[in-house]
This record gives C-alpha cells, structure tokens and sequence, in this order.
C-alpha cells in the first residue's frame, strides 16, 4: 500500500477522516460569498456542512450551475493563487474551468494519483509511456504527476503519432502505459501492420486505462494480444472532482470487473438514486456524486457527475486490506447519454458489449447513428467494421450484430457493417451517439 495509515482503515475510519475534512470545507467556503449564496438557496450556510446531516441536506451542483457563475465558477482562492487552470472538455456545451493552487497541483494530486498507480501494480523504476493528452485537459498532467511520485521514467508523448508510438513501446521498452483503450487497440493493429509483435516484442505490464469505460470481453482481448501476465486496469475520476483520482481497478478487483475507490479521504464519493438522489443499496445502479474536501481552489460539493455505475454486491471485502474503501462496477453510461429507444433504454456501453463478442469485427471502431433529439428515438442504426484478417461477409457480420443486439436488449435495430478503416478512430474518449445530421 502507497498510504497503509488510511489504506488499512474499516469504514468508520474513512468517515471520521471525512467528518474532520467537512468541518474544515465549511468553514473555508464561509469565507466566500459565491459558496455563501449557493448554500443560502438551499436555506443553509457552508458551515452547516459540519453537522451529522450537513452532507446530505447540502445542494447539488452541476454544470448549468457553473456556467451560471462562469468564468470562474466558485474559485475559492484569490486569481493570483491559482497556478494552472483545467478545464472540462466541452463536448455538451461551453468548457467550465477550475483553478489549481501549488498544492492542489503538487501536494494533493501526486498524493492521490500516486496511490491509484500503485495499488494497480505501478512501481519504481517502471518505464511510462504517458499518452493522455495535455493542455487543459488534466488527464496528462494527472498522470505525469503520478508517475513521478511513484518514481517512474516518464515519456510524456501525449495522443497520436501511432506508428512511432509501436515502435517506441518495441523500443524504449515501456513498463506501463496509460491512454485510451481504444487508441491501446489501435496501436496493436500499428504494431502489426509493420511487422511487430506486442505479446513478443513490447515490455508491458500495465496499462492504466480511462477516458471511457470498456467491456471485459474488449478487456480481454486487448489483453490477449499483450505479453504475459501483462494486466490492463481501468481508472475514472472527473475534471470537477480534480482528475482521473476517484478509482482504479487493482489485481485483486480485475476478475470481478470492478474498481475500487481509493481517495475517500480526500473526495467524498456518494452514489445516488438518480430520481430519488437517496443512497443505493449494494449491487444497486447509482449516479456519482462528488464532494472534494480537500482541494483549495475550486472545490465542489455534491457534484453531479451524471456517471452512473453499480455498487458492488461485497463493496467491502477486498482481499488487498482496504478494509474501508468500497468497490463499484465498471461504468455504465450516463444519464444524459441513456438512448429511448421505442420505450427501452439503451446504454452505449450495452452496445459494445455486443460488438466486442463477435468474431471478425474490429472492437475498437463503431458507431450509433440516430435520427433525432427527441427523448424516444423511432429509428437507430449501428455501425461496425469488419476486420480484413477475418474475411467474413459484411452481411454475416450485420445479421449477428443485429440476432445479438436483438436477443440482448429485445429491440430490432439497422446495423451497417463498413470495411476496415471506414469509420472514425478516436485517441482519446470517442463520440459513440450521433446525429444523421452530424454524421454525414
């Protein structure tokens, strides 16, 4: 363990931690007339936050609520305060920003990323190959500040370049990596195209995988084409709740497709009905919640992530002794990404799961195409490439596509089946629902 003092705490340990840390978070936002009026809404005050019932009678946060308050919503420190600045992606709208002091940048976060890393299998000495992109995103940084606290010879090469990067992994002899899934897949097909092998000629390890959550078949079949005892780990976290910090999947999680969350006593993680917003009970579907009681300049409390995952059925019986940390399922999807499709709903994450059990089918490359905004969709067309080593008709390829989607999630839908190479390759998260309109 990276941190055994908290590590090893039962479950009333990580509450006292997280009570103390919600007493000094209302006092702080006490002092800030924006978080003031946040509370006062609710008919409560920021330090009301230290009471046994403060948390949960707390209001909400999400991003309508930012980008009422832009451009620098709910910065709790003065502008000169703030070193770097992230931001989210702005895919569903305006890009919100939030501040980092020195110490949220290089005391708390190489303190929360570095227990992620290690309880994943990262160790001293590892070479890492960092390819999660930079600017305001904080999905390199994050992990930049990781490798180094753990004591890892990092290449920060980013996103992209992907011949060059499967000769370097053939090269440098990278230990770890860490990039999308996807773009991990799509260097082995990089590698093969010119002749190289990644089971006999790449060094990996690890691979610390996020940006979006996969399939344990996709899983498994990355991992197959990987060297021996070579272990892939999802990690998840938020811009809003200060990076990919939130959970990991370890050695000890990775059989049951789960992650475990491993910065409760920094960030409190509550995972809520998304209609009734009251607690779930274990192996329940819950939306992540966020409260950030240790970040300095631009915390949040109650923050909607609009993820939505699965409690564990055994949240606390993890072999590792991290007695006090409960353990989730992959996620889901989204709430605003939920599909109603002639009154079913449908996850993109169902889709894939779909995809990446049929023979002959690149798992890395598809697309759900949709023929309106409205909240019941009338017509959804998936697409999907067929490999060139496979050589199986594209129309076989469409008609199990369709017979298993069918059988799955009881709804007949369109599937078109393009050659390899037709569709969008994706170095980060990818775009898996779009408009006829956008697609085109």
């Amino acid at each position: 363990m990276q941190h055994p003092e908290v590590e090893s705490l039962d479950r009333d340990g990580i509450h006292r931690i997280q009570r103390e840390g919600l007493v000094r978070l209302g006092a702080r936002l006490g002092q800030c007339e924006e978080w003031k009026a946040h509370f006062a809404d609710a008919g409560m005050r920021p330090e009301d936050l230290a009471s046994a019932d403060g948390l949960e009678s707390a209001p909400f946060m999400d991003k309508s609520l930012l980008r009422d308050h832009y451009p620098f919503p709910f910065l709790t420190v003065p502008l000169e305060s703030v070193e770097r600045f992230v931001a989210t992606s702005g895919t569903t709208g305006l890009p919100v920003t939030f501040g980092m002091t020195r110490n949220d940048l290089h005391q708390l976060l190489p303190y929360q990323m570095a227990r992620l890393l290690t309880a994943a299998g990262v160790r001293s000495g590892f070479r890492a190959y960092q390819g999660y992109g930079y600017g305001l995103w904080i999905g390199g940084p994050a992990l930049d500040a990781g490798f180094s606290a753990v004591g890892c010879t990092n290449f920060p090469i980013g996103p992209g370049r992907g011949e060059l990067a499967a000769r370097w992994l053939r090269d440098h002899r990278y230990d770890v990596a860490s990039m999308s899934p996807l773009w991990l897949m799509t260097l082995v097909q990089a590698a093969k195209s010119q002749g190289i092998d990644p089971r006999t000629e790449w060094a990996l390890k690890v691979a610390i995988l996020g940006g979006q959550s996969v399939s344990a078949e996709f899983r498994a079949q990355l991992e197959a084409e990987m060297p021996e005892g070579f272990m892939s780990h999802n990690i998840y976290g938020t811009t809003e709740a200060g990076g990919p910090i939130l959970a990991i999947s370890t050695p000890y999680t990775h059989a049951d497709d789960e992650l475990q969350l491993l910065n409760e006593d920094t960030v409190i993680v509550e995972i809520l009905d998304p209609k009734t917003m009251k607690p779930v009970s274990e192996g329940e579907v819950g939306e992540i919640v966020v409260t950030t009681i240790r970040k300095e300049a631009s915390p949040v409390v109650r923050w909607r992530t609009r993820d939505l995952v699965r409690l564990s059925r055994r949240p606390y019986d993890c072999p590792s002794g991290r007695r006090g940390m409960r353990k989730i399922g992959r996620i889901i999807g989204r709430t605003d990404d939920m599909i109603k499709f002639k009154g079913v709903i449908v996850f993109p994450s169902q889709i894939e799961d779909v995809i990446a059990s049929i023979k002959g089918l690149a798992k890395e490359v598809w697309q759900i195409y949709i023929d309106t905004q409205a909240t019941t969709i009338g017509k959804m067309t998936i697409a999907v490439e067929a490999t060139r080593a496979d050589q199986r008709p594209e129309d076989q390829a469409a008609n199990d596509v369709r017979r298993e989607i069918k059988a799955r999630l009881g709804i007949t839908v369109n599937v078109e089946c393009h050659p390899e190479g037709t569709l969008p390759r994706y170095e980060a998260k990818a775009t898996r629902v779009l408009h006829r309109s956008e697609a085109h």
